[in-house]
């Protein structure tokens, strides 16, 4: 098990090469919430993930020869993009191998940083058989993602901030995917305080951490997940042995409270957070109680979400807090009344979206048409005072579930 005095030097090498993130409270979630919570801001990394401190602090460790030939990871997120990026900085060639069809902004990222991509399989397992042929055969050195002591004191470096920056924590969530950082964490806050309690976060089809530790049969679900950035099956066995020993507890959430954590960040503390950076807030959110009276420190791991499953989740945001709402109407097909009903809404506050208004593909009798109205309203209780004006003008209204 690792002790401090290894993080120290990981520390020093990639002090003046890695941000040193801020430690803030959040001040809209912690009072929604009643718990005292503080985010690591590790989406303000360069490369807008914490996963560049332990690709860097494995680059620096190589000889000449080694940096000379190259170096090659298997990764479709955040590891690709930190080795890219700090090998480039460093002269270092390198290769990453992603699977086909890792989406096209991730693989530009990728290259924009310097690295040369290969799209090979269909999954992390087929693509790691091909990063260690091409390994082989080109003489690259292998930079695992997680299963690396170089890597996991890397890693580990952000918890040392953390504490520096507030040594009186008493709760640090981390998410867990490989189980590289909260083995880097667990052991460099232990280390410096260890009463301070770590709890993992894990997405429910990926728990494979909570799986092991129950003996459960078969490991995680797995399937798609908004949290691919820790939709691992198989942490490494040395990280498993650390998480045993220094870990409290490990929770999971599903992926509808992972995307509203997502939601949450973004429209209480306007941060991008993706997926994994979620469950950690879920957890949270989840067990409210353990929280309670305690100052809790959670890592905001990454913010790399592709642009347009954002775009999707605010919208589906929106419309369960009730802030986006349709409405739907069956109306006598004469002039007037498509205005009529807007001028309702807008006299009740609410602002119109979008108007659907169909004639042809519907169920109602041949003199009337369906109308499909998408607003915005402040809340639910809006939405019920809109419905409430339109009804006592004498209109039929439903409100629809989904937008």
């Amino acid at each position: 098990m690792f002790l401090l005095p290894i993080f120290r030097p990981s520390r020093e090498a990639i002090r003046g090469s890695t941000i040193h993130t801020p430690l803030v409270k959040a001040v809209r979630l912690s009072k929604h919430m009643g718990i005292d919570l503080y985010l690591k801001l590790e989406n303000l990394q360069h490369t807008n993930a914490f996963k560049a401190r332990g690709a860097l602090n494995k680059l620096l460790t190589l000889n000449e020869e080694q940096r000379k030939n190259g170096v090659i990871a298997c990764s479709a997120g955040n590891h690709a993009q930190g080795v890219a990026y700090h090998a480039t900085r460093l002269g270092i060639p390198s290769t990453i191998v992603m699977p086909i069809g890792t989406p096209f902004n991730k693989i530009q990222r990728t290259e924009d940083f310097g690295a040369k991509v290969v799209l090979y399989g269909k999954t992390f397992d087929e693509g790691v058989g091909e990063t260690m042929r091409l390994a082989e055969e080109n003489n690259y050195t292998f930079i695992h993602p997680f299963a690396d002591d170089a890597v996991i004191a890397g890693q580990g470096t952000l918890g040392m901030e953390m504490m520096e920056d507030m040594p009186d924590l008493d709760v640090i969530v981390v998410p867990i995917g490989g189980g590289g950082m909260i083995a880097g964490v667990a052991t460099a806050v232990k280390a410096m305080k260890p009463e301070v309690q770590v709890i993992g976060a894990q997405a429910e089809l990926y728990d494979a951490v909570i799986a092991h530790q129950q003996g459960r049969s078969g490991g995680p679900a797995g399937g798609a997940t908004l949290a691919e950035g820790i939709a691992v099956k198989s942490p490494s066995e040395e990280n498993m042995e650390i998480i045993d020993k220094l870990v409290d507890r490990v929770d999971s959430a599903s992926e509808q409270q992972i995307e509203k954590a997502v939601f949450d960040f973004l429209s209480n503390e306007k941060l991008v957070a993706e997926g994994a950076a979620g469950a950690g807030l879920a957890v949270i959110q989840k067990n409210l109680s353990f929280y309670k009276g305690k100052k809790v420190g959670l890592v905001l791991c990454g913010g790399n979400i592709d642009s347009r499953l954002l775009s999707t989740l605010i919208l589906r945001g929106l419309v369960h807090d009730g802030r986006i709402c349709r409405l739907r109407f069956e109306i006598d097909d004469t002039p007037g009344q498509l205005s009529a009903i807007s001028g309702l809404i807008g006299k009740a506050g609410a602002n119109v979206i979008e108007v659907i208004h169909q004639r042809m593909m519907q169920s109602v009798s041949l003199k009337q048409a369906e109308l499909d109205i998408v607003i915005e309203a402040r809340d639910f209780m809006h939405v019920e005072d809109i419905v409430k004006t339109i009804r006592d003008a004498g209109i039929s209204v439903q409100v629809m579930s989904e937008v």
